[in-house]
């Protein structure tokens, strides 16, 4: 009777279990976190930080996602995002305008800006003598070859009284800043976070010319986050649960910029420590800068700058703002 009851109990502890385990099993599966990958505009720097330490401080598992960050093969991110080859891309407000004036606009919403204002302009030696656009008479630019450059040259020399047409351009190619002003050409365009914060540590004089503050029209989005206009119509709810992780991710490196370089380094250990933490610190106040929260846009700052694009001829048609971006997504304040 004892070895009839005890052989009962262990059947039925066995049966517990089984269905316990499957209980389990179906549990994980369901917790399963979603993959996630993003396309970045180009190779890893600070102005993607954020993302980084949402990954390393856990806030995207938090959210059920596993994000991979991988660089483009080759054009755009616009463009793989458009084709279905990655959830989200880093992008940048000139490209994006491209892509959706054009004749076939692509199917891409901007869903946050990761930089509140544009922090570029044109950078030159302290000894070139260049201290505004009019001074571009009889100086050489050194660029990729965009008609986009040649049209915001143009633009800040009318605006300042130059001679466009006494003004030479180089293409210089992937030549950094400092071999292309040292040896080939007087000037070029920088992003201030990042060739700017260079010329300081190496202590190399620059004269910069923020472009915004002569012609206010070139106050742009760059970079910020796009996302396929499927993706938002039918998983929503991944679209602000990444946006969610990904704010924080900014937030913290706005607030520990120090730390967020170091975690940024663990992914991307070849680049100079000293660079990387001076450009954290240079972004951490542009990052959110004046917006109320991290990656909310401006429809003003869509429309202007479109509609000085498509007045200068880089685009076909006028931008319908409401089709490009949107705030809907981000964290509520």
């Amino acid at each position: 009777m004892v070895k009839k009851i005890l052989s009962l109990f262990i059947i039925t502890a066995f049966i517990i279990g089984a269905f316990t385990g499957c209980g389990n099993n179906g549990q994980a599966r369901a917790e399963k976190p979603e993959k996630v990958t993003v396309v970045l505009d180009w190779v890893p720097n600070t102005n993607h930080t954020g993302m980084y330490v949402a990954i390393e401080n856990g806030y995207y598992a938090e959210e059920g996602l596993e994000v991979e960050i991988i660089q483009p093969s080759a054009g755009g991110s616009a463009d793989l995002i458009a084709a279905g080859q990655g959830d989200f891309g880093i992008s940048h407000q000139e490209q994006i305008l491209y892509a959706k004036t054009a004749s076939n606009p692509q199917p891409i919403m901007t869903i946050a800006a990761i930089i509140q204002h544009n922090t570029s302009g044109m950078a030159s030696p302290v000894t070139k003598g260049i201290k505004s656009p009019k001074d571009f008479e009889g100086k050489s630019y050194g660029g990729w070859g965009s008609p986009i450059e040649e049209a915001i040259l143009k633009g800040l020399m009318e605006k300042d009284g130059g001679d466009y047409s006494k003004l030479e351009i180089v293409d210089i190619g992937t030549a950094d800043y400092f071999t292309a002003v040292e040896n080939y050409v007087d000037f070029t365009w920088i992003y201030y976070g990042w060739d700017g914060i260079a010329a300081e540590l190496k202590k190399f004089d620059l004269n910069f010319i923020k472009l915004q503050d002569i012609v206010p029209a070139l106050e742009f989005y760059t970079p910020a986050i796009i996302v396929h206009e499927k993706l938002l119509n039918e998983n929503p709810k991944l679209a602000k649960k990444f946006l969610k992780a990904t704010a924080e991710g900014y937030d913290f490196a706005i607030e520990n910029p120090e730390e967020a370089g170091k975690i940024f380094l663990k992914h991307v250990p070849e680049l100079d420590e000293e660079m990387v933490i001076a450009s954290q610190k240079y972004l951490a106040k542009e990052y959110k800068a004046d917006a109320p929260r991290w990656g909310e846009m401006k429809k003003e700052v869509w429309e202007t700058y479109g509609d000085w694009m498509y007045e200068k001829g880089l685009i076909e048609n006028r931008l319908d703002s409401n089709n490009t971006f949107t705030n809907e997504y981000l964290p509520k304040e």
